[in-house]
């Protein structure tokens, strides 16, 4: 049966890694979350909470006293502002030396008739030492983030292996979901796997989600969220050891959020009309009108080098993911991101509810601290259909490397179309204008 319907049942999950000193880099524009550490940051929107409805709340990973902390915000005019509101503080990130946490933040309700309390969800994954034996564990809110407590673990590490990166989803029959990259199953670099609860407290059927077949690949980073078609939708970065797809972000879809077809599938690679995609730590959000929008940490063009708008750009798509995705500025610039835990890794995205705007939660170096800047930027009517202009089309065979190409520029009858590689030159760029 499905879980309870929570008033505001709010999702925060938090894991521990290790990190190295950063090197001091110029900071976001934006405004400031709050002058100390901020990291890995992550926006939601209050529903099922009668008169508080509408309320953003965002939280980031801090540290007092040398211990991980999770910090909780709240804002009362729509992202303009955010005053802190509570803090998650598990005694499994004390005494953690160069730990950081690691967590994501998300509503949800599912199921049943809706109760008169407040429930908030959190889990951290602790570590240490040589024999460590990692864990997610859920944190529980009642107050709409005020006050936590432990709840339970969705997952728990059997070697010294390392469970990474979770995420929460709410599949079709009610079920909370909990994502996750797995490092303890030694056929595999690292794999995604999933775990589902119909209570909060009692987890089970503990599945892999992908496993590729190259045991060298490295998924990770996994984030889904539910479409207006009812789908769902998982965003992922693949590490493989070098080259331009290095940690490129894929996408698959699933019909009920808990299905997501055969573990060796890789999915596909989500690419603007000029073969542009992102790498590394990929976010997504969806509007109430069933558009994705989509980041990651560094743009790049189709042949791999960083592109000019790197920092500076998210992608946006109106087709349940499938096409091209168009790019719009981000309301944040990060200047020039790089593979760093810090500059642009896994910013949070929020749309307003009519679509009109989307705000973005960002870190970046200010000097030799990672930070959390915040703004809202135009969604500026790009997500709608194809304005007129030349575009290319990109196949998704063969990752993504060919366009559809006029043999010869051949513009007589019957001339040839096929796939060829890209060329900034009229045989590959298409029309588009309104049907008569």
């Amino acid at each position: 049966m499905p879980i309870p319907r929570r008033s505001g049942l709010v999702l925060l999950i938090i894991t521990l890694l290790l990190i190295a000193r950063p090197l001091p880099t110029s900071a976001a524009s934006g405004q400031l979350l709050l002058n100390a550490v901020g990291l890995y940051p992550r926006l939601l929107r209050l529903a099922h909470n009668g008169a508080a409805n509408g309320r953003i709340i965002a939280s980031v990973v801090s540290f007092a006293g040398g211990n991980g902390v999770g910090l909780i915000f709240e804002s009362l005019d729509g992202g303009a502002s955010f005053q802190q509101i509570g803090s998650v503080n598990d005694p499994e990130a004390t005494n953690k030396s160069g730990a950081l946490l690691r967590y994501s933040l998300r509503v949800a309700a599912a199921g049943g008739k809706p109760r008169r309390r407040y429930a908030a969800l959190g889990s951290l994954c602790g570590a240490g030492g040589p024999n460590r034996r990692m864990a997610l564990r859920i944190w529980q809110s009642t107050d709409q983030g005020r006050q936590w407590s432990y709840l339970s673990s969705c997952a728990a590490a059997t070697s010294t292996g390392g469970l990474w990166e979770p995420e929460f989803s709410i599949a079709s029959d009610g079920a909370l979901v909990c994502h996750y990259a797995d490092e303890t199953d030694s056929r595999y670099s690292q794999k995604l796997a999933r775990a589902r609860s119909y209570d909060g407290i009692n987890w089970q059927d503990r599945t892999d989600t992908v496993a590729s077949s190259l045991q060298s690949d490295r998924p990770g980073m996994p984030v889904v969220r539910k479409l207006a078609n009812g789908s769902y939708f998982m965003t992922f970065e693949i590490c493989t050891p070098g080259g331009q797809y290095r940690c490129v972000v894929h996408f698959r879809t699933s019909g009920d959020g808990w299905n997501w077809g055969s573990v060796s599938a890789l999915g596909f690679r989500p690419d603007s009309s000029d073969g542009r995609y992102f790498r590394h730590a990929p976010n997504i959000a969806v509007g109430s009108n069933g558009t994705i929008y989509l980041i990651g940490q560094i743009l790049v063009n189709a042949d791999g080098s960083v592109n000019a708008e790197n920092g500076r750009a998210l992608f946006v798509n109106t087709q349940n993911g499938n096409g091209s995705w168009r790019v719009i500025p981000s309301p944040v610039t990060v200047p020039n991101p790089y593979d760093n835990f810090c500059p642009n890794y896994s910013s949070a995205l929020l749309p307003t509810s009519n679509n009109t705007s989307i705000l973005q939660l960002a870190t970046d170096y200010d000097g030799s601290v990672c930070k959390a800047f915040f703004a809202t930027g135009a969604t500026s009517g790009s997500t709608g259909a194809l304005s007129n202009g030349s575009y290319t089309i990109t196949s998704r065979a063969g990752n993504g490397s060919y366009r559809l190409d006029v043999d010869g520029c051949n513009a007589a009858n019957f001339a040839t179309v096929q796939l060829y590689q890209p060329f900034d030159n009229d045989c590959q760029k298409w029309q588009i204008t309104p049907a008569q």
